[in-house]
């Protein structure tokens, strides 16, 4: 919902670190690569309850994402770059309530499976999208730089990492968080499926 306003800010935070790992010759692929590694071991770290690792596990696999577009905008953004980005991104949004599910399966199995569940929506409307969008030539605004075309909604990256990290704050309410968030995916998949309906009439 605000990944559109928070973007300035984040590229000109990332810029010198950006500018640094560019100058010696890490790659933005190379970058994407090391941050789902980092993402995925948040899984098992979750199945042994070590919820603070995790949260340092979330927000390292996070800057990552930040990084691999801000040094591929130094040199030459790809197409691979592009693919390897949002398909690994949609992977470790699903990895988390799955680790959440394995740290106390009577409890939150049913909540991470429906939290999933929406989150096939979100990413599976979202991507439809871009591909219709990149037929017919469209951008958007809101992403210039993007690889593909960005389609907003109630449910983005940030507010998905907010949830992660509340949870990882307050892991016994996963339930509760669980549940609502997948009610504001539902919600935000609606209003994508009614956006693509009138778009793309």
């Amino acid at each position: 919902m605000i990944d559109a306003l928070i973007l300035p800010a984040q590229r000109r935070a990332l810029n010198p670190l950006a500018r640094a790992l560019h100058r010696r010759g890490v790659t933005a692929d190379r970058i994407s690569l090391t941050g789902f590694a980092v993402g995925i071991m948040a899984v098992p770290a979750l199945a042994l309850g070590w919820f603070w690792l995790v949260l340092a596990l979330i927000l390292a696999n996070r800057l990552a994402d930040g990084l691999d577009g801000a040094v591929a905008r130094l040199s030459a953004p790809t197409d691979r770059g592009a693919f390897l980005d949002i398909a690994l991104d949609f992977v470790f949004y699903a990895v988390i309530p799955l680790g959440f599910a394995l740290a106390d399966p009577a409890a939150n199995a049913l909540p991470a499976a429906v939290l999933i569940a929406a989150f096939v929506g979100t990413g599976s409307s979202f991507l439809a999208f871009a591909v219709i969008a990149a037929k017919r030539g469209l951008r958007a605004e809101d992403y210039p730089t993007k690889g593909i075309f960005y389609l907003g909604g109630l449910t983005e990256g940030f507010e998905t990492i907010a949830l992660f990290i509340a949870m990882c704050l307050f892991p016994s309410l996963f339930p509760v968080l669980a549940y609502g968030f997948a009610a504001a995916c539902a919600l935000t998949t609606l209003t994508r499926w009614w956006q693509g309906w009138r778009a793309f009439a």
